[in-house]
């Protein structure tokens, strides 16, 4: 159990300020398992859940955390008391329909009403029980920073590439939001922990409101299986590198199991920021993309939400009954409707739409009296001066497009600003003749889709707009917009290039019917095909898939604040018990020391690579054992670890690889390759020179047996690139060479075949053999991918009876990571310390007949 002064370290997300809540009543959950006597909660009780023992009764549920509940809420006529129904718009309603049937869905969020703390029980308990939603509820000055400050002012507009240039245009960072949002987040979590089984409960987040909410949870329960959907779009990472709290929100996604986006290019943004702040690389395994973070594997999904078919038919058959479509047809009746519907904000690029209609209407005159453009604007959601200034400016083009081409009976732009019922707009669907978005930045964009299933028409009622019941329609979409990639058959646009989307817009109109036929044909099957259910059952398939081994691997919770995460690793994968393994040194009569070098028994971060006085003494003791056969096992160069290594005379060298060997300072170098030509470096290494030419910060090692290209002081991003496509241009060149190209931490290294580790280790172990001194204790012990081959070759070794039956063997890893190795360390200061412990009890000779480390330098 974690003590409280640990868990209110989390309270103070980045850093140290005075709470903003008060102190809190406890709350009992709403859903209580066991009847019985409830007495008070102790809040630290339930501080980590790491039972390595699932539930017995599988009662799986989804919680679905969003910062609305799918409830409209309005005052009873006598003011006492409330009424709620369900939003039925609400795409968190419509995410039931991918879910299996039987699994109970309950949803956490806040209502769109200010309720009163006196009713606040009350209502929870009415939500509760009618419609199984647990309301968060916000004290109003936590709301107005949250939502208003750090929500849309912030996140809301760096999401859209609106930097905070100064005070009056995108506003400065208010710490105060933040820590509003942090504390937001905090009301959630526990609003979801009153409800949830942790074992058996699927825990689905939504939207940029709620991004630090998975570490929250991930703090309380170690193994819960949670996801999370961004619904609007993820920057660039140059863009994103600009919030003076970015890695504290990467941190507490990589907490969730998977994180989803609408397309690849928010996507991408992600991952790169990963890389960028976090030095994490991502890999793509059989069409999955994933996320190694601290032995867990993040999962990546990409896939765009769609819309409810079910929905919007039902409104295309109120359409015909509610609103007479043929009265907009009479309306225009001779004109070719374009049709916009769009939020009124300052991303939705309604302006730049009116301008280039205006356009159009010049360039192509037989348009003026016939081309009409209804431009439908949804409420604002927000306020403040740009959007003042943006519907300003709409107000000027409308009257000044009106007054330039206007004519009796005739105005080119129809411009609607008053709220319209779904069904009215289902019917100017119905008779537009093209949509178009011009967006300059969104997340998704429904409306096309919607356009396309009105144009359709109902099966009920076939409401399609041409009497023959040929299906067409046209659309010009922003090629920044998250539907964009989803419509292949659109005429995809740059907003800001206001002749080109005229030219676009003429060309959706003027366009021949059998090809707008073919165009709304591929469409419709799109989008019938990948709804909301879609939508949701591929997210939620791929969360149980990315979950399956929850239950089966150890975790341990480590970090404070927002730099908390959960490591987990195999049931077999545990620390190195110093006591165990000196133990082990004891009894053994021959033993078997390996070890890498960098990273292992020196810090990769030192500058200084040569070894300490302290490592010298420490394996100098070890080899003056007779029991004992010691070897630095490393990449290196064969000349500088025998310079370092000559004060001890018995250690042995295996240099590159083991390319190069050396049992003792006495005893000459042997190789172990299976060919001594290095014709092949001929061609490896002009095109590494390439490579290295064109990234900056990349350079080239040359060993007697290897070519290395190093790219850690290279951009991260571009060096990562280079580094994949040198490796496809290495293999393809020396396909007929006797070498082997892999890649590493910030390495692409080329070598000869057969050359590894894994191979030096056998040798070893079977010359011990051989001489009739088979090992009964293995130390092996290194930090990166190269030395998993050592900690490979050692079961088969055991089965091959190289090493003894009853060997005592410890394979062991530098840092919590996912490793054939059974044992880890933390870093090589531990390693040193176990070292030290195994050098105290080893049988050391007469003083006199060991040469002192400090002898000779």
């Amino acid at each position: 159990m974690m003590s409280r002064s640990y868990t209110n370290l989390l309270d103070l997300a980045s850093g140290n300020f005075p709470a903003v809540m008060g102190k809190e009543k406890k709350r009992l959950p709403r859903v209580m398992t066991v009847p019985g006597v409830i007495s008070e909660l102790d809040e630290d009780q339930a501080n980590s859940v790491t039972s390595d023992v699932p539930s017995s009764i599988s009662m799986d549920r989804v919680i679905i955390v969003a910062n609305q509940l799918p409830i409209k809420a309005k005052r009873r006529p006598d003011n006492k008391g409330w009424s709620f129904s369900w939003d039925d718009d609400s795409l968190l309603l419509h995410i039931k329909d991918g879910l299996p049937d039987d699994m109970e869905v309950i949803y956490v969020g806040s209502l769109r009403v200010d309720v009163d703390s006196n009713d606040q029980d009350d209502v929870s308990q009415l939500l509760l029980e009618r419609f199984k939603c647990v309301p968060a509820f916000l004290p109003a000055d936590i709301l107005a920073k949250f939502y208003h400050g750090f929500c849309k002012q912030h996140l809301w507009s760096l999401f859209h590439y609106m930097l905070p240039f100064s005070a009056s245009h995108g506003g400065r960072f208010d710490r105060s939001m933040w820590e509003a949002y942090v504390a937001a987040n905090k009301i959630f979590s526990q609003k979801v922990i009153e409800v949830i089984n942790p074992e058996d409960d699927f825990v689905w987040i939504h939207d940029y409101h709620l991004m630090v909410l998975p570490t929250f949870l991930r703090r309380r329960f170690n193994r819960l299986r949670m996801g999370f959907f961004l619904h609007s779009p993820f920057p660039s990472s140059e863009i994103y590198r600009t919030l003076p709290v970015r890695e504290e929100i990467l941190k507490a996604l990589l907490n969730s199991d998977l994180i989803g986006f609408h397309t690849f290019d928010y996507a991408r943004h992600f991952l790169s920021c990963c890389q960028r702040m976090l030095g994490l690389e991502y890999q793509s395994k059989r069409g999955y993309i994933g996320l190694e973070y601290y032995g867990r594997t993040v999962g990546i999904k990409i896939m765009p939400v769609g819309i409810h078919m079910g929905q919007i038919e039902s409104v295309l058959q109120l359409a015909d009954k509610e609103w007479r479509v043929g009265e907009l047809k009479r309306q225009f009746e001779g004109k070719t409707v374009l049709l916009g519907v769009d939020d009124m904000d300052i991303f939705k690029g309604v302006n730049l739409k009116l301008l280039a209609m205006e356009h159009m209407l010049k360039l192509h005159p037989k348009w003026q009296g016939r081309a009409v453009l209804v431009q439908i604007a949804n409420p604002a959601r927000g306020s403040g001066r740009d959007l003042e200034e943006i519907q300003a400016e709409i107000q000027s083009s409308c009257k000044r497009i009106n007054e330039s081409f206007g004519r009796p009976g005739y105005e080119p732009i129809v411009f609607i600003d008053t709220p319209i019922s779904p069904s009215e707009r289902a019917a100017y669907f119905t008779i537009a003749e093209c949509v178009v978005v011009t967006a300059v930045r969104d997340g998704m964009n429904l409306t096309p889709y919607e356009y396309v299933v009105c144009r359709q028409g109902s099966p009920a009622t076939n409401s399609n707009t041409e009497s023959n019941g040929v299906k067409r329609s046209m659309l010009v979409v922003s090629e920044f917009i998250g539907c964009s990639p989803s419509l292949s058959g659109a005429i995809r646009v740059n907003p800001w290039n206001i002749e080109a989307t005229a030219e676009a817009m003429n060309e959706a109109i003027s366009m021949a019917d059998g090809e707008k036929e073919l165009r709304h044909e591929k469409h419709y099957k799109y989008v019938s095909t990948h709804d909301v259910a879609y939508w949701s059952r591929s997210f939620f398939q791929d969360l149980e898939r990315t979950c399956k081994d929850h239950f089966r691997r150890r975790c341990w919770g480590i970090g404070l604040s927002f730099g908390f995460r959960v490591v987990a690793l195999d049931p077999n994968f545990k620390k190195l018990s110093i006591d165990a393994i000196v133990s082990a040194y004891s009894r053994a009569k021959n033993r078997a020391i390996l070890m890498d070098y960098d990273g292992t028994v020196m810090p990769q971060t030192s500058i200084n690579k040569a070894p300490s006085q302290e490592v010298m003494s420490i394996i100098s003791m070890l080899c003056g054992d007779v029991k004992n056969v010691v070897f630095i096992v490393s990449g290196r160069g064969r000349d500088s670890l025998g310079k370092w290594f000559s004060p001890c005379k018995k250690i042995g060298i295996a240099a590159e690889h083991g390319y190069f060997m050396r049992w003792s300072s006495d005893k000459e170098w042997e190789t172990c390759g299976q060919t001594h030509d290095f014709g092949w470096m001929q061609i490896a290494e002009p095109v590494m020179k390439l490579y290295t030419d064109a990234t900056d910060g990349s350079s080239i090692e040359t060993k007697e047996s290897a070519l290395v290209w190093h790219h850690r002081d290279a951009d991260p991003g571009f060096g990562s690139s280079q580094a994949k496509e040198m490796l496809d241009h290495l293999e393809s060149v020396l396909a007929n060479e006797p070498v082997s190209v892999k890649t590493g931490q910030f390495i692409v290294e080329v070598k000869p075949q057969g050359v590894s580790k894994g191979t030096v280790s056998e040798k070893i172990f079977s010359s011990m053999a051989n001489n009739g001194r088979q090992a009964d204790f293995v130390l092996c012990i290194g930090d990166d991918r190269s030395d998993e081959d050592m900690f490979g070759i050692i079961g088969d070794a055991m089965n091959s009876g190289v090493l003894s039956s009853k060997a005592s063997v410890f394979a062991c890893t530098v840092g919590q990571k996912p490793s054939k190795a059974k044992y880890y360390l933390d870093d090589p200061t531990e390693v040193i310390t176990m070292l030290d412990s195994l050098a105290e009890i080893s049988d050391l000779p007469p003083i006199n007949e060991v040469e002192s480390p400090s002898s000779s330098s």
